[in-house]
């Protein structure tokens, strides 16, 4: 999978995508991940990607030119599955759409700032707007990180116990049931018998029973959509 963003600050992504999964990706080859500054495009000496918006109001909005550019530039070396907006005006973030997207092959991202982009941005070219929560952030790119880095660990090859992504919470819509390591007796709050008895059915019985408990406890909202 090859992963293009474009954005203001390219240096806030750097770290992210230079540690853990996402970095063991990168080196088996797995994952490209590509930043463009869209300062590279801006217009004039000063290289301006922003400006006030019609009508009056607060807060600058990008430019469509310089974005425009930036993408007609990447399309020209290739064809994307999805161009993504991150901004918080969209629908949010779910596991669906992170599965989604981990089967795809080309993906460019464009990160919101200011006070959003120019309205025609995402008219003409955005094919997908995605946000990660109701709250709003100084600029897409940690929005981004986050949407790489649910994409990125399931492609296969990426988690070495690829099981372990399947059995995620939000997978079947349902959050993941209590999980428990040595030792089995903590000050004398212990583990679940069940767990140690290596009846290995009646355990995945019980993980499916706290799992739906959990869900209907802290979610219920997810169960409208397991039923």
């Amino acid at each position: 999978m090859r992963i293009d963003i474009i954005t203001v600050s390219p240096e806030l992504l750097e770290s992210p995508f230079n540690h853990s999964i996402i970095k063991r990706a990168k080196e088996k080859g797995l994952a490209e991940i590509y930043l463009h500054d869209l300062r590279e495009f801006g217009l004039g000496n000063y290289r301006q990607i922003d400006d006030t918006q019609f009508g009056g109001g607060a807060g600058m909005v990008l430019m469509i030119e310089p974005i425009a550019n930036c993408i007609k530039n990447l399309q020209k070396q290739r064809i994307y599955d999805e161009i993504i907006y991150m901004t918080p005006d969209a629908k949010t973030l779910n596991q669906s759409t992170a599965n989604t997207l981990s089967l795809k092959e080309n993906i460019l991202i464009l990160t919101g700032h200011y006070k959003g982009v120019d309205q025609r941005i995402r008219d003409l070219y955005i094919t997908k707007e995605i946000s990660i929560g109701d709250y709003v952030l100084t600029g897409g790119e940690l929005a981004a990180a986050v949407l790489v880095d649910a994409v990125v660990r399931l492609i296969p090859g990426v988690i070495g116990d690829e099981q372990s992504a399947l059995t995620d919470s939000f997978q079947d819509n349902l959050l993941s049931p209590p999980v428990y390591t040595r030792p089995s007796n903590y000050e004398g709050h212990v583990v679940p018998d069940i767990l140690l008895s290596g009846n290995f059915p009646k355990i995945e019985d019980w993980r499916s029973d706290k799992a739906y408990e959990r869900t209907q406890q802290i979610r219920p909202d997810l169960l409208d959509d397991h039923s």
